[in-house]
């Protein structure tokens, strides 16, 4: 075993991997250190090993507690709420090929235009929401509310009878939803360190993925037991279903969100929970929460920071393809019901194993752009062979379902960008409101327009498309990393012991870019004075 990092109580003297915090523990312990994990101690080779699973079990035992203590509450719960979200999304379309196409006798682009108005309400609330929460108004109270009216919504789409009802629920369910996605992307950022924030980011979006694999068996299972019960169809129990099992999740989560260090009031968190928290992020220079004004909005437009953050993050999103897995499936004509409800289910468990290697070496080797090459390597492969189109339905399946592996892109470059751009918090939410908002307005017309429902399953200009789409996306992560470089030069940023960008203390710290900011390095900790991120 190695030494441990302490936690310094104005200590002038500190050695060059110490940073100064002038704030006392709690009234009950003044002056007592924290303790946390040296990344360039010796650790055992039980710590070794069970670190490269799950980062946790390599740090020191206090960081190891709290980090599990999070983990427990705070990551869990993301991951649980995401993927209840995600399943009316999927099960949309697992919906119209079980049924709903015939009931309410859809035969045009009723399918695209579920997503259409769904992406509508998605596009008018993900900005807003996000100033919002960076604002006066805490997630804890705003994300459970969110998830509530979700929950009824959902559960109304049962009772519909024609595609017209089903486009205004789809537009308030979308609105309801817009918020989750970036405002635990914003609170995650807040909580976890570079060598926990890629995996977690990656597993919570992989959420995703294994929402489309319950839904798959949930689908299946539904129609096979349940298809005319007390004279319901099959594919209206499951909204009924996704609403039941979404409520007691959103109450809960006005316990289980602890909004941001400096603010929370979770009660599994103690005072010295919270002061670690805020030590824990002050120590790597990553800013303490300011309630958003006026002032930092237009400062963060001003910049170059959020145009650069959507080209990097979206455009992969542009390009996807896998959703259509399912109408290929349909078109061959030899699957039931419940097996083309079941078979993409295999993808999406690609998807999941890829997210976690993939994010996870990407957290051990403290690197982020490379691993986003990796990821898109992979989707461009699947978008070639399908652009081909000539090729046998083996390697069609493979070029489907190879798709899939490539998940990893948006949730690396956003634990990138976050620690990038780290001396703002309120970046974090601005940014991916407003990536989001440009996703889902180009979504709106994008699938209608490349992907149209009458040409499935062989969407010729759909795959150029994808091609285009995630070659551009290898140009972005070039163009991002000039744009930190020059910037930090720019700007005199100095890096940390790890790897990460700080303002050097004897420089204005109320910069965002080169604008300048209200105070976004430090917050007042628990006795009132300042926390401060700049290196001893």
């Amino acid at each position: 075993m190695g030494t441990e990092h302490d936690m310094v109580v104005n200590d002038e003297n500190a050695s060059k991997s110490e940073l100064n915090y002038d704030f006392v523990l709690d009234p009950s312990h003044p002056g007592r250190q924290f303790k946390f994990s040296d990344p360039n101690r010796v650790r055992s080779k039980k710590q070794r090993i069970f670190g490269a699973i799950w980062d946790a079990f390599g740090k020191e035992p206090e960081e190891r507690r709290f980090v599990m203590r999070l983990d427990f509450f705070l990551f869990s719960y993301s991951l649980i709420s995401y993927m209840i979200k995600t399943l009316d999304q999927i099960n949309i379309s697992n919906a119209y090929v079980s049924g709903m196409q015939e009931d309410l006798n859809l035969h045009g682009q009723e399918r695209n235009l579920f997503t259409t108005f769904f992406n509508m309400g998605y596009l008018a609330g993900s900005l807003p929401g996000q100033i919002l929460m960076n604002g006066r108004v805490r997630s804890s109270y705003f994300i459970p509310s969110c998830e509530i009216v979700w929950a009824v919504f959902v559960m109304c789409i049962a009772a519909c009878q024609s595609a017209r009802a089903i486009y205004g629920l789809r537009f308030i369910i979308g609105l309801a939803e817009s918020s989750i996605f970036p405002g635990f992307s914003a609170i995650l950022g807040a909580w976890y360190t570079p060598s926990e924030l890629g995996k977690r980011i990656a597993l919570f979006e992989m959420s995703f993925q294994i929402a489309h694999m319950f839904s798959g068996y949930i689908q299946a299972g539904v129609y096979s037991s349940m298809n005319g019960r007390y004279g319901i169809a099959g594919w209206r129990w499951i909204f009924i279903i996704d609403g039941i099992i979404s409520m007691p999740v959103a109450i809960t989560g006005f316990f289980a969100i602890p909004d941001f260090p400096t603010t929370t009031r979770a009660y599994y968190l103690k005072p010295y929970h919270r002061a670690y928290a805020m030590a824990r992020m002050a120590r790597i220079g990553r800013a303490a929460h300011v309630p958003l004004t006026l002032k930092m909005f237009i400062s963060i437009f001003r910049s170059g920071r959020p145009y650069v953050y959507v080209f990097l993050v979206k455009l992969q999103n542009f390009g996807g393809y896998t959703g259509y897995f399912n109408l290929w499936l349909k078109s061959l004509h030899k699957y039931s019901v419940p097996q083309l409800n079941v078979i993409p289910t295999g993808g999406n468990a690609i998807g999941l194993v890829s997210a976690y290697l993939i994010s996870n070496l990407s957290d051990l080797t403290n690197t982020r752009w490379q691993w986003i090459l990796v990821s898109e390597s992979f989707s461009l492969l699947g978008g070639i062979l399908l652009t081909v189109w000539n090729i046998s339905d083996k390697a069609k399946m493979f070029a489907n379902l190879i798709g899939y592996a490539g998940v990893p892109t948006q949730s690396i470059a956003i634990a990138w960008a976050a620690e990038s751009f780290q001396d703002m918090s309120a970046l974090r939410g601005i940014n991916q409101g407003l990536a989001n908002t440009i996703a889902f307005a180009m979504n709106a017309w994008l699938p209608l327009v490349f992907f149209p429902t009458t040409r499935a399953p062989h969407y010729k200009f759909g795959y150029q498309w994808t091609i285009i789409c995630h070659s551009l996306e290898i140009v972005s992560v070039f163009v991002f990393m000039w744009y930190v470089k020059w910037e930090r030069k720019r700007n005199g940023y100095v890096v940390n012991d790890f790897g990460l960008p700080i303002i050097p203390s004897h420089r204005d710290v109320n910069k965002v870019g080169s604008d300048a900011e209200e105070e976004i390095s430090g917050e007042k900790g628990m006795n009132g004075k300042i926390v401060t991120a700049s290196p001893v």
